[in-house]
């Protein structure tokens, strides 16, 4: 049994398009307007579109349901492995009594709320999303943020708006990376490109932030760091990307915007801290009064901050876990004998009934057919080394690490659910035809596509959850399309990965993961209400950027 699929099965293009489209519809509605759970949601997604897939493209039941099981799997290994390992590193810190100390370290920065989760969620974030990526900043700095006194629903909007910028050269630039090898361009040449878009988001991103936390106040009483910071970051993540390596770009940028605000801060303190410390924790109140008893229950507990002083052996061991991430990132990923020592413990799985059995629209086998079982190269294995190390120095026992390990694992199997199925979705529809069908007929705009080609990086990270995923689904046809048009691919391929890191904030795997570290789950749809204008907005902003730049008028951006 052999599937091919075909570009419109239904006769017509656009007829076929609105078809595929179904499945996206079925997990916005359910999602956004429905307020259902995202694991919910992520289920009737994928059922519509295996359904869509077998009454429309008419690929065999089987087969379908063998790309949903592809794609799950690897949605729980690697993507929600790295997740829960990052959880379970936090857990173990917060398990020693060092978290208190990481807390204090960030109040030595700033004593205003504003500040320390602008830092947090933008800068340490960003650091994450430097050396993990897939969900982890969201997961860390979450509670981080809720710990400076907000309320769960205002953290977890916060943190997930700061990971736009950083996600582009995300876990040490996969989705660059990825992009490079499906379409043969060098991807430090995409990279470039990516750094001559993503850092006019990120000149922004923190002044975003200040808004979301305390309104118009807060902008005219933290603007001067919040611009500052961006500023610094987003020249930083140009430079960087342009000259440097697009694998350190992330690390770099996150390092000396969290240097700025140092500075600025020790030169210009701001006002209004102990009245917007006031607001936060009336907010905080009036979120809990409306909830009920069970739903309060759940919320992350995050006790006040007892200020203190602290020695440089306190502020060295608060930040170990840290610092010891970034130096075995650094070792695996930029060694390359390292790097491809692990890459050599790789086992490529063909999987069993589907592979072979699905070929490309061209009639060649399809290789997303063949899964990576990444079992000690996986950034998730890095950060479990991580954990047992950090247990080992912090002398958290065999008995409370296990807690906290089976702990997170009961508390994240939702999220699991919900990483899984939308996975299975990506997979159904990337091996049934369906995304091809919709990139295709946005393309067919020809030249005007440039403004819209970042939308197709935005969609196919908002479902998957991964910017990586979205270049692995649209990659190779933004340069197909560029090419028809006359465009330069280089333009497009990048501005497909700059699309996605708009894309992320209300991606139901990320809305998933954001809910359960504050303790929301089950409220994702109001996390994404309140998301979305922020996505939506930052795209057109990016759409613009982009379609310029395929002219004249802003073509001299660009490398």
């Amino acid at each position: 049994m052999t599937y091919q699929p075909q570009l419109a099965p239904l006769g017509s293009l656009w007829l076929s398009s609105l078809i595929a489209l179904l499945p996206l519809l079925a997990i916005f509605i359910t999602l956004g307007g429905l307020r259902w759970k995202a694991h919910w949601a992520g289920l009737t997604a994928l059922a519509t579109a295996i359904v869509v897939a077998v009454a429309a493209y008419k690929m065999p039941f089987g087969l379908a349901l063998l790309s949903a099981s592809e794609g799950a799997v690897f949605g729980l290994f690697p993507i929600a492995w790295i997740v829960f390992t990052a959880i379970v590193l936090y857990q173990v810190t917060v398990a020693s009594g060092r978290f208190e100390d990481l807390r204090q370290v960030f109040a030595l920065i700033s004593d205003d709320p504003r500040v320390q989760a602008m830092v947090i969620a933008f800068c340490f974030g960003g650091l994450m999303e430097a050396l993990a990526g897939f969900g982890a900043p969201v997961a860390i700095t979450g509670v981080m943020v809720m710990a400076t006194g907000f309320s769960a629903l205002r953290a977890a909007v916060i943190v997930l708006v700061a990971n736009t910028a950083p996600v582009a050269f995300g876990a040490i630039a996969t989705p660059i990376i990825t992009a490079g090898t499906l379409t043969k361009i060098p991807y430090a040449e995409i990279g470039a490109y990516v750094g001559h878009q993503t850092p006019v988001l990120a000149v922004f991103v923190p002044l975003i932030l200040v808004f979301i936390a305390d309104g118009v106040r807060g902008m005219k009483e933290i603007w001067p760091v919040a611009l500052g910071t961006g500023l610094v970051f987003a020249v930083a993540q140009w430079a960087a990307a342009t000259y440097l390596s697009v694998e350190l770009t992330d690390i770099i940028a996150s390092l000396l915007g969290l240097l700025a605000a140092v500075v600025i801060l020790r030169l210009w303190r701001p006002k209004g801290g102990s009245a917007a410390t006031e607001r936060m924790h009336q907010v905080r109140e009036a979120e809990l009064a409306s909830m009920t008893e069970e739903q309060r229950a759940a919320v992350t507990e995050t006790p006040a901050l007892q200020k203190r002083s602290l020695t440089g052996g306190q502020i060295f061991m608060a930040l170990f876990p840290y610092l010891l991430v970034i130096a075995a990132f650094a070792v695996t990923k930029l060694i390359k004998p390292v790097s491809k020592w692990l890459a050599s413990t790789d086992i490529k799985i063909k999987w069993p009934g589907l592979d072979g059995h699905v070929l490309t629209l061209a009639g060649t086998p399809n290789s997303s057919t063949v899964y990576n079982f990444q079992w000690l190269s996986s950034p998730g294995t890095t950060l479990l080394i991580c954990m047992i190390i950090v247990a080992l120095v912090y002398r958290v026992n065999a008995k409370d690490t296990w807690k906290e390990f089976s702990g997170t694992l009961v508390k994240l199997r939702w999220t699991f659910l919900t990483i899984a199925s939308v996975l299975g979705l990506a997979y159904v529809m990337n091996l049934s035809g369906q995304t091809i069908t919709i990139g295709t007929w946005i393309a067919g705009t020809g030249a005007a596509f440039a403004f819209f080609s970042p939308t197709l990086g935005w969609l196919g990270t908002a479902v998957t959850g991964s910017d990586t995923s979205a270049n692995a689904l649209f990659a190779t046809l933004q340069q197909t399309a560029a090419t028809k048009a006359g465009i330069d691919p280089h333009l497009l391929v990048a501005a497909n990965t700059s699309g996605g890191v708009v894309g992320k904030m209300i991606s139901p795997q990320n809305l998933a993961i954001a809910a359960t570290a504050v303790g929301l789950h089950g409220r994702e749809s109001d996390i994404l209400r309140k998301c979305l204008p922020w996505s939506v907005g930052l795209l057109i902003v990016l759409c613009l950027l982009i379609g310029l730049q395929s002219t004249p008028v802003l073509a001299w951006m660009l490398p």
